[in-house]
């Protein structure tokens, strides 16, 4: 039977705190700097709200690698040779 651990973000966080600040507040502070930035100088909100679209979307797919990543590094060194 498998079991499915959910890996909460939390718990990212404290094993990798960089990697995952940088994967998940950097596309987040892009997407509002462009859409400020498009207020401020009255720019056309579509091509800056699309961007933000993109952004969010790359942080949440490039998360899930990240903890899919993790959790294999996990399992490798907890089931790998001299593991057991």
């Amino acid at each position: 039977m498998s079991v499915r651990h959910s890996l909460s973000f939390v718990e990212l966080f404290r094993a990798t705190p960089a990697k995952s600040a940088l994967l998940t507040l950097a596309p987040v502070t892009l997407a509002l700097g462009q859409l400020c930035n498009s207020y401020v100088n009255g720019v056309s909100p579509a091509v800056s709200i699309m961007f933000a679209v993109v952004m969010l979307g790359f942080a949440v797919v490039a998360m899930g690698h990240h903890a899919a990543e993790y959790r294999v590094r996990r399992l490798e060194t907890e089931y790998g040779p001299g593991g057991i």
